[in-house]
């Protein structure tokens, strides 16, 4: 006679549906008690449970049922062990039961939860193409399935953008579609996308509908709705500080309750953008509002780049409420740890603050003398050295700038290891050293920079590293083949070779191919010079005759063209000096020189008779102090001449000489120099 519990649950399991998880639970657990060990009922009632824990949320308790079975459970419970571990945190466990397990490849569930780990450990790109994949392919999908996919890879989408790959999203899934529109997800994930280009005119539009479709949803009770509503206010919110318009924003954060967010990331990014806004106000009240900001630890901890976001809030803080020595230790103490140089934005991020935290805030000559040392004994940190290519740059000195970069890129060129190599050909320094030789008008330097990131990246096998150097290879082709050197014109050949196979519809590859070698390989270009439109096309409704016989103006090339010699030859000389010969001698034109006359001038007025004489010499100047009226009082303007009454007294011996009083006139007795001597005293 069967067991009660286990005909129980088979028609539990037969009519099952997620109201039933827990009954579903206990009546598993019961069955588990009763069946006998290895039986097949024992695995059955086991599956159960494990799959009621997963639906009631349980995930360790799931973990710890599935480690009470034996073998033949973990065998046929393949992707919900892998889902419990994903949910748990544990992304390398998630992923290594994937890879050990020998179910196939073709399970759904099993993608569904593969694709769901990728996008988690940030391996969007894996991600991305299961669903794309999943889609591609509805046999055996569920219903709504294909909604789900579709939400689930525009969030992939913007994942990507938001990690700088761009490059690998087609253009066709950049562009927002009819179907987006109809859902509220679709519409929210659409607007995550702007966001991560930039677009947040457009992601302003999407997020207001995804808002509207979301409060005009019937199928969501209301707890469920607001519980959606709120990462679409706080993405709204965001949207509208980066356009400017900080009052929408801070009234849209005033009418989203905390208390009410479930979502532990979400309540975090909104506390963030509460103290962000309240930082222009107050950046000291800002700092102390920002340890209220809960640390979001598991599975729901932040991506990189949101992560890296709120370590520069942190450190932006803290440099505003002049906390220096502080941002300075912290800084130098994660790159210490780091393996430096490095491309990673986040690695920068940090040499950026350090040098802001090192100058104090302050800016030009006086920043660089705080830095400059600093960066003597970290010639590897890449944002210190970029924080003081900048300072040079805006103090208009790019020559010091470039001779910066220049000596980094030997350091790195010494070292032969392949992540020195990514880093020295990495695009954005690329392009810094290509926009560097171009303010100091260095075009072979500069095309030599081209050709050796060109061929460091044509090397590169991995399609992320194509991805990366790919622009940069067509822009490194174009640049070279305005040079006329053959070996330039060689390498911008090499260059759309290299994109025309990694890319075979690439129009302007080809073009540029053609270009390259149709002067000096001609049978490479054969196979392309379909895709090239006919003359006739290109010149046709052109009257070539009129353009003709009217002239057609030329530019000469500034590289190539000759500078116009100022030296006259000699057959100009002696003509010039013949015809001045034989012309009459001419008298030269007289041109009456305006007379410039001050801003004050008044004709009427009669000007000042001693205007010409220096100020001290006028009958108006009145020395100011003591000593200013005794000069005066000794001036020749009607007072006794200084010295007349004194003579020099040559002494003996041509020791030098003397001022003594001139004698008194007359010869009399009673003048005034014939005063009596007074005795002096026995």
């Amino acid at each position: 006679m069967p067991d009660p519990a286990l005909a129980a649950l088979n028609s539990l399991l037969r009519n099952t549906s997620i109201d039933d998880d827990a009954e579903a639970l206990q009546l598993a657990t019961a069955a588990i008690k009763s069946a006998k060990p290895g039986s097949a009922d024992l695995i059955t009632a086991q599956h159960a449970r494990v799959v009621a824990l997963l639906k009631l949320d349980r995930f360790e308790d799931a973990l710890r049922a599935l480690g009470e079975g034996d073998k033949p459970l973990e065998e046929i419970c393949v992707m919900e062990k892998a889902y419990a571990l994903y949910k748990t945190g544990d992304l390398e466990g998630a992923d290594a039961v994937l890879r050990e397990s020998n179910v196939s490849s073709e399970n759904r569930g099993v993608k569904h939860v593969a694709a769901q780990i990728a996008y988690r450990a940030e391996r969007t790109e894996d991600a991305a193409e299961i669903y794309r994949e999943l889609l591609g392919n509805q046999e055996g999908a569920n219903f709504g399935e294909e909604n789900d996919l579709r939400i689930n890879l525009l969030a992939s989408i913007a994942q990507l953008e938001w990690q700088g790959k761009g490059w690998a999203v087609p253009e066709q899934e950049k562009k927002t579609g009819r179907e987006e529109l109809e859902a509220f997800e679709t519409a929210y994930n659409a607007a995550c996308g702007s966001i991560s280009r930039g677009d947040f005119a457009k992601a302003a539009v999407l997020l207001k509908r995804a808002r509207d479709l979301c409060e005009a949803s019937e199928d969501l009770s209301e707890e469920e709705r607001k519980a959606e509503l709120v990462p679409i206010m706080v993405q709204q919110a965001y949207v509208f500080i980066k356009l400017g318009k900080t009052e929408e924003a801070a009234n849209l954060h005033k009418s989203i309750e905390l208390s009410e967010v479930s979502d532990k990331s979400t309540k975090a990014i909104l506390r963030s953008n509460q103290v962000i806004l309240q930082a222009e106000k107050n950046p000291f009240l800002a700092a102390r509002m920002s340890q209220s900001i809960p640390q979001i630890i598991g599975n729901d901890r932040f991506f990189e780049y949101q992560a890296s976001a709120f370590q520069r809030n942190e450190y932006t803080l803290d440099l505003k409420s002049q906390k220096f020595p502080g941002v300075e230790r912290r800084t130098f103490d994660l790159l210490s740890e780091a393996s430096l140089p490095t491309i990673s934005s986040s690695k920068c991020d940090l040499g950026v603050f350090a040098a802001a935290a090192l100058s104090e805030l302050k800016t030009g000559k006086e920043a660089l003398q705080s830095i400059l040392p600093y960066l003597e004994k970290r010639p590897k940190d890449l944002g210190l050295l970029l924080t003081v290519i900048q300072l040079y740059i805006q103090l208009q000195n790019p020559a010091v700038a470039l001779q910066l970069l220049e000596s980094f890129f030997e350091k790195l060129e010494k070292d032969k290891s392949a992540d020195r190599s990514d880093v020295r050909f990495a695009p954005g320094l690329v392009a810094l050293a290509v926009s560097l030789y171009r303010s100091q008008n260095q075009r072979t330097a500069l095309r030599k920079e081209l050709a050796k990131a060109a061929a460091h990246w044509q090397k590169q096998a991995s399609p992320s590293a194509a991805g990366n150097g790919n622009r940069l290879i067509r822009e490194a082709g174009i640049e070279l083949l305005r040079s006329s050197n053959p070996e330039d014109l060689a390498a911008a050949g090499e260059a759309f070779n290299y994109l025309v196979t990694a890319q075979p519809g690439d129009r302007t590859a080809k073009a540029g191919l053609i270009a390259s070698f149709a002067t000096s390989d001609f049978e490479k270009v054969k196979p392309y010079l379909d895709i090239l439109p006919p003359v006739e096309k290109l010149t046709a409704g052109v009257d070539v005759e009129s353009l003709l016989s009217a002239g057609v103006a030329t530019l000469a090339n500034k590289e190539t063209a000759e500078q116009p010699s100022k030296k006259r030859s000699l057959e100009e000389a002696t003509a010039d000096e013949k015809e001045k010969k034989q012309a009459p001698p001419q008298q030269p034109a007289s041109k009456k020189r305006r007379r410039k006359l001050p801003k004050d001038f008044d004709p009427e007025k009669k000007p000042d008779p001693e205007r010409w004489l220096p100020l001290r010499n006028r009958s108006s100047y009145r020395p100011k102090g003591k000593k200013g009226k005794k000069r005066a009082m000794e001036s020749t303007q009607g007072g006794p001449v200084k010295g007349e009454d004194q003579e020099m007294l040559e002494l003996a011996g041509g020791a030098g000489s003397v001022k003594v009083e001139k004698a008194g006139g007359g010869g009399g007795g009673g003048g005034a120099g014939n005063k009596k001597k007074r005795k002096g005293k026995k």
